[in-house]
C-alpha cells in the first residue's frame, strides 16, 4: 500500500509498504481523506511539536474519514477520531479523555497516522459519517470538533461579543460555530487577506489586519496613526466578553488580550513552534483575565457530526485543494505557503 513517512524535517517520502494487520478490538480502514493541519506542519517544519520530538520516521495525520474493510461493519463510511484514550486514568475517570495520561494519538509519537491507503484503528473511534458529508467534508470534522471544545471552553454567553484571532482553517471554522451559537458581534483578526476575506463571508461583523504599519505609511495616511511597529488599530476599544487565539504566537495572545474586556476570558487554542508562549502580566492581570488553554477536544464527535449534517456548518468550501496521496510531499510543501485554506490529500484520487 501507498504510505507517506516523515523522516526528517521537510523528509516526507512516499513508498509501497506492506498492509497493516489490525489487533485487538481494531479493524482496518480505507482512508479516503486526511487533511492537513497546523500541528501536521510543526513536525513537517521543525520535527516536533510541543515538547515531542521526531524520534523515528512516523506517517503524519490525524484529520480523516475512511471506509472501513474488515469486521461486521465492513462498508461502512466513518469519520476517524485520531483520539484514543486508556479510559481507565485519573482524567479519563474524570471524564476528560482528552487529557488521558495514556493517550494513543494518531501520527503523534510513536502512532503512525493516516497518511496512507489502509491502517488499522479502534472500531470504537470510528463514527458513522451521514451521506450528506463528503470524504473531505469526513476529515475536517475533526478540526471543527477542536474549534467546538474551544468554544466550550470559552463560556461565551447567549447573545454576547467574541474574537477570533488567527483565521485559518481552525478560525473559519469557529466564526461558523459562534455565529450560529448566536454571538451578538463577531471580530475577527487575520494578517493574511485572503483569509480575511474568507473571515467576512462565513460571519464576521469585522474583519481587521493586525500587520503593523510603518512610520512612512502612517504619516502618508493620517498624522493620528501610531509610529513604526504598532497596528493601525485600538483593539482594546473592542472589549469583547471572549476573545479566541488560534494563531499560535505572541503577537497573536497578546491581540486576545487587548481585544477582551475586563473581567473576560481569553482562549488559547494555537499552538506555539517554541512551545513556549509569553504574554504582558500587567495586561493580563489588569483585567483580571480567565485563561483556558484548548487540548485537542473532548468526546464531541457526535455533536460535530450533527453539526456537519444539518448545514450548520459549511465544511467542503474551505478545502481549498485535493491531492492524491502521492503528491503529498507537494501538499506538504503547498500548505506550508499559506496560500490557500485546507488542503486535504484524497489518497483514491
Amino acid at each position: 500500500m501507498l504510505t507517506a513517512r516523515l523522516h526528517g524535517i521537510a523528509d516526507l517520502r512516499v513508498g509501497d509498504e506492506p498492509e497493516p494487520t489490525p489487533g485487538p478490538g481494531e479493524v482496518l480502514v480505507r482512508v479516503t481523506a486526511i487533511g492537513i493541519c497546523g500541528s501536521d506542519l510543526h513536525w513537517y517544519e521543525d520535527g516536533a511539536i510541543g515538547d515531542a520530538k521526531l524520534s523515528r520516521p512516523l506517517v503524519p495525520g490525524h484529520e480523516g474519514a475512511g471506509e472501513i474493510l474488515t469486521g461486521p461493519r465492513r462498508g461502512e463510511r466513518v469519520a476517524i477520531d485520531p483520539a484514543f484514550p486508556c479510559e481507565a486514568c485519573r482524567a479519563c475517570r474524570a471524564g476528560r479523555q482528552n487529557l488521558c495520561y495514556n493517550i494513543v494519538f494518531s501520527g503523534h509519537g510513536v502512532t503512525d497516522g493516516m497518511l496512507r491507503e489502509v491502517m488499522p484503528w479502534p472500531s470504537h473511534r470510528l463514527h458513522p459519517l451521514p451521506d450528506t458529508v463528503s470524504d473531505a467534508g469526513g476529515a475536517m470534522l475533526e478540526p471543527l470538533g477542536v474549534a467546538l471544545w474551544a468554544m466550550d471552553l470559552g463560556q461565551v454567553p447567549f447573545g454576547g461579543t467574541a474574537a477570533v484571532v488567527g483565521c485559518g482553517p481552525l478560525g473559519l471554522l469557529l466564526i461558523q460555530l459562534l455565529r450560529a451559537a448566536g454571538v451578538s458581534r463577531l471580530i475577527a483578526v487575520e494578517p493574511l487577506a485572503h483569509r480575511r476575506e474568507a473571515a467576512a463571508k462565513w460571519g464576521a461583523d469585522e474583519v481587521l489586519d493586525p500587520t503593523p504599519v510603518t512610520a512612512a505609511a502612517a504619516s502618508a495616511e493620517s498624522a493620528d496613526l501610531p509610529v513604526q511597529g504598532f497596528s493601525a488599530h485600538d483593539f482594546s476599544a473592542y472589549g469583547v466578553d471572549v476573545a479566541f487565539e488560534m494563531a499560535g504566537n505572541d503577537d497573536a495572545v497578546h491581540i486576545a488580550m487587548e481585544c477582551v474586556r475586563p473581567g473576560g476570558r481569553v482562549v488559547l487554542g494555537g499552538i506555539p513552534g517554541s512551545d513556549t508562549t509569553t504574554f504582558r502580566a500587567s495586561l493580563a492581570r489588569g483585567k483580571e483575565l480567565t485563561i483556558a488553554m484548548v487540548r485537542r477536544m473532548g468526546e464531541v464527535y457526535p455533536r460535530v457530526i450533527d453539526l456537519a449534517a444539518r448545514g450548520v456548518v459549511t465544511l467542503d468550501p474551505l478545502v481549498s485543494s485535493r491531492v492524491p496521496l502521492a503528491d503529498a510531499a507537494a501538499a506538504f510543501a503547498d500548505a506550508q505557503r499559506r496560500t490557500g485554506h485546507k488542503v486535504v490529500i484524497m489518497p483514491s484520487a
